[in-house]
């Protein structure tokens, strides 16, 4: 691609299509964030990650998406302001991604949940978050109007003061929600240690890390993640049943067994 060329969504995402793996060269404008972006949602084969044709309606917003042939334009411009020498606190520039992104509306469906991953994927770059931890979604659906009328402020009249204020609030409001859940989840894995320890010495103790990290898992999980065989992954798994680390939660496809870390579980899930 010659690198003074507008981005073309079209062709990146082709691009994409064939050669996911591919190194991009530094300085080349291709939003690598989209195409990761359509590589994650393609398998939903909804419209998520499918660049649009046409100008669609916008749910929450007043005010129409540009037209399909200024797409690569406002893209490149994106992709610009993300990857430019920060001159900005990195969460004000997040919030000026993601409205920027939500604006120009580059897919025929997902861009509210794409442009809270592009979120993420920011502030992981700017070394910001150690992993993809942050979740904004809850908050942003539980203030969906004001989260609407806050972007369409900043269209109308310029007012990135509401925008900010609301996003900032809402990545405070996750972080700490975020935080709690991990120190419960922390609180769950030492229980759960001192009560298998106190059970058996055998490669239980190593299923109980794996419950946390992953809290639905089947024999053959363990047996990859453990490097052990069938027999041994079936009874440690047995064995955390019987000790009520994991539930037993019936066949998985191909009628396998599967077992779930439920308080884990509930953890995770929970409404705010």
């Amino acid at each position: 691609m010659d690198r003074t060329e507008p981005f073309n969504p079209i062709e990146s995402k082709e691009s994409c299509d064939h050669n996911d793996q591919r190194e991009v060269e530094p300085g080349e404008h291709v939003t690598t964030a989209f195409c990761l972006i359509r590589m994650l949602a393609r398998h939903k084969g909804d419209g998520t990650g499918a660049t649009r044709g046409s100008v669609p309606a916008t749910p929450g917003l007043k005010a129409a998406p540009p037209p399909p042939d200024e797409l690569g334009g406002l893209l490149t411009d994106l992709e610009q302001f993300i990857h430019e020498d920060p001159q900005l606190l990195p969460l004000v520039q997040a919030a000026l991604v993601h409205h920027q992104f939500e604006m120009i509306h580059p897919f025929l469906d997902g861009n509210g949940r794409l442009g809270r991953l592009l979120i993420v994927f920011f502030l992981v770059v700017r070394d910001r978050l150690p992993e993809p931890l942050l979740c904004l979604s809850p908050y942003f659906e539980g203030h969906r109007q004001q989260y609407y009328d806050a972007l369409q402020g900043v269209r109308e009249r310029g007012d990135l003061d509401q925008w900010l204020q609301l996003f900032l609030d809402g990545v405070r409001i996750q972080a700490v929600d975020a935080l709690g859940r991990a120190e419960r989840l922390t609180d769950l894995r030492e229980r759960y240690r001192a009560t298998v320890q106190a059970a058996t010495r055998g490669i239980a103790n190593q299923v109980v890390e794996l419950a946390v990290e992953q809290p639905v898992l089947n024999s053959r999980v363990v047996e990859l993640r453990l490097g052990v065989s069938r027999p041994a992954a079936l009874r440690a798994l047995r064995q955390l049943e019987d000790l009520g680390v994991l539930v037993a939660a019936g066949g998985g496809p191909r009628g396998q067994l599967r077992w779930r870390a439920h308080e884990v579980l509930a953890v995770l899930t929970e409404e705010e």
